[in-house]
């Protein structure tokens, strides 16, 4: 299972800029990893592991804005379709700068 975590929280004031990050740093913390800005995802063996890490996210959740939790399988997640952009990567692949000592 995947556990997704979508959210749009205020950053008016210094109070929701605190809580946008205590609750980002919660997420990183527990595990999720960012898959775009606001929007984290966690790997869970089971559905009952998948539940207790959305009631931690419920437990933390700030005072104010949105916060989603979507629930999905590996095969709907590794269905996801990249439409806009590819993919990048910082492996070096090509023998364009050979230094031969």
């Amino acid at each position: 299972m995947r556990i997704m975590v979508m959210f749009d929280l205020p950053v008016v004031t210094a109070a929701d800029r605190r809580e946008y990050t205590r609750f980002r740093k919660f997420l990183i913390k527990s595990g999720f990893m960012m898959m775009q800005e606001s929007v984290y995802c966690k790997l869970a063996p089971n559905s009952n592991a998948g539940d207790s890490l959305i009631n931690q996210v419920r437990k933390n959740k700030p005072p104010e804005g949105l916060v989603q939790v979507l629930k999905v399988t590996e095969k709907q997640y590794s269905n996801m379709e990249f439409i806009v952009g590819h993919s990048t990567s910082d492996v070096l692949d090509t023998d364009e700068r050979v230094v031969i000592l």
